[in-house]
């Protein structure tokens, strides 16, 4: 644990999938720096390995297990290994997802199919394993990736919107159903971030006649969010500091969605 840490995850063990890269690494990199074992399901190898070695570098302990988490059999393996090679763990942020940006007439059933596995059944996949888990273990808290388009609807991204508003229900229904087992479960919905998925989505949008990069941006969040800000935001309802916090969609927008 660095110098720098405030220690709000300290003992605590954090699962993370999609955890290699943008909002997933800067969240990984931020739990570490607080004090969590940091233990990253990700399906971009090189990506998560050098993660964890940015954790170990400053001080942290992580751990990478390779899984496509859309697929049962190696959710369930990457889970049987951390079982057997690290034990229990307190905190889930189940972050992996994708995008698709094209009209709704010209989205196929392969789109359809590829969004909601790598969005949704991903999470479900994910949750339901992880969740006895961590209710044998006395509880912990769940923090699940929806997006500012969880609620609010986009031009181009019906699938992106569709899977968003799932998980977001997901969220809240598992707050709802584990509360009393100790579960903890909210989502982080951020806006437009400087990500290689936030960056691609905003240019494919411009490449379709939107102008998010000649005003759009500026008119809507103010400027661009920084991974690290939705970091924070993740950090925080992990943390007990958010003991109380549950059920709960915590934007990440600059007021982006309060606007409508």
């Amino acid at each position: 644990m660095s110098e720098t840490s405030r220690g709000r995850l300290v003992g605590k063990t954090a699962v993370i999938t999609g955890g290699a890269a943008g909002i997933g690494r800067a969240t990984s990199l931020m739990f570490a720096r607080e004090g969590a074992r940091v233990v990253i399901i990700d399906i971009q190898e090189h990506a998560g390995k050098e993660t964890v070695e940015m954790i170990e570098q400053a001080g942290g302990t992580g751990h990478f297990y390779h899984a496509d988490v859309s697929k049962s059999k190696e959710v369930d393996g990457a889970f049987d290994a951390i079982k057997a090679d690290i034990g229990a763990y307190d905190i889930l942020f189940n972050h992996a997802g994708t995008i698709i940006v094209k009209p709704l007439h010209e989205s196929t059933e392969e789109d359809y199919d590829r969004l909601m596995d790598i969005n949704v059944r991903s999470a479900f996949l994910v949750c339901r394993r992880a969740l006895p888990e961590m209710v044998s273990n006395g509880g912990g808290s769940v923090v699940i990736t929806a997006s500012i388009a969880s609620e609010l609807g986009y031009a181009l991204e019906a699938l992106y919107c569709m899977s968003k508003g799932a998980v977001l229900q997901l969220a809240r229904t598992i707050a709802v159903e584990y509360r009393e087992q100790g579960i903890r479960c909210n989502a982080v919905c951020p806006g437009f971030v400087k990500t290689a998925h936030g960056l691609r989505e905003i240019a494919e949008l411009d490449d379709a006649g939107q102008t998010w990069e000649d005003g759009d941006l500026v008119a809507t969040q103010g400027r661009i969010c920084e991974p690290e800000e939705v970091a924070t935001a993740v950090t925080f309802l992990a943390s007990d500091d958010a003991s109380f916090v549950n059920g709960h969609a915590l934007y990440v927008d600059n007021g982006w969605y309060t606007k409508g």
